[in-house]
């Protein structure tokens, strides 16, 4: 186990460096889109997955515009939905303050929000509104933190108001993470106040693991509460279905 952390920390050190140098290298061309740095987050979160030794099975089809929403078990959760689709994302503001990944993040286009601040969430939500005019979607993870998996706790509903007042279409999205040698998956979700570099040093060191993904269909909500509480029913129904993915003809590897 020490010697698979240690030799994808490497890896991983190494992907880091890579994208961060090839972002320096993209801006000496110019200022740089949002699209611009959503690819570039996409890139690196490929580089990121390969080197963690990261499988996903995508179930569904990613939408290529609007709200998406997920349940939260893991930073590793981001990684994994930026490489299958580019988007732009909100994120808690005390990523922001993370050594590299909070340079990365800010680089990308990221939008920080201080959940304990109300001026803070107005403001992300005007940003969003914002967002949700362009070419991308908007990724957000509405429990406003990440959980030990056992539940998915209760959506915060004020970001979906730019998507409900303006009839943008939001996707729900569910993940979970299957480890092939049994292992309970809450022991890749990072909870509670479980530090960072050793929750990330079991996760380098976890034998294999896939990240199965499953994406609805679009749905335009008339009310925040109501797309907040639909989308909460989704992923839940679909976090506790035993049902077997690998045969389903919609599954794809990435």
């Amino acid at each position: 186990m020490r010697f698979r952390a240690a030799r994808r920390a490497v890896a991983l050190g190494f992907a880091l460096f890579v994208s961060i140098l090839r972002l320096g290298l993209t801006r000496l061309r110019g200022p740089l889109t949002l699209e611009d740095r959503a690819r570039w987050l996409q890139s690196t979160a490929r580089l990121v997955m390969s080197s963690l030794g990261i499988r996903a099975k995508i179930i569904g089809q990613p939408p290529a515009t609007g709200l998406v929403v997920s349940n939260h078990l893991s930073y590793l959760d981001v990684a994994i939905y930026v490489a299958k689709f580019p988007c732009t994302m909100v994120a808690k503001v005390e990523l922001s303050r993370w050594p590299v990944f909070g340079m990365m993040a800010r680089s990308s286009g990221t939008m920080f929000v201080d959940r304990s601040s109300r001026a803070s969430a107005v403001a992300v939500t005007q940003q969003v509104a914002e967002r949700l005019k362009g070419a991308l979607p908007v990724l957000f993870f509405p429990e406003g933190t990440s959980s030990d998996g056992s539940t998915v706790l209760r959506f915060h509903s004020r970001l979906f108001t730019p998507a409900t007042e303006t009839g943008v279409p939001v996707t729900a999205a569910a993940i979970r993470y299957v480890i092939e040698d049994g292992t309970p998956e809450r022991e890749l979700c990072w909870f509670d106040d479980t530090l960072l570099l050793p929750h990330l040093w079991k996760a380098l060191g976890t034998a294999g693991f896939c990240a199965e993904v499953h994406f609805g269909e679009p749905h335009v909500y008339s009310h925040r509460r109501v797309a907040a509480d639909q989308t909460h029913k989704e992923i839940t129904a679909w976090r506790n279905s035993d049902r077997s993915v690998e045969n389903l003809e919609a599954m794809q590897i990435v």
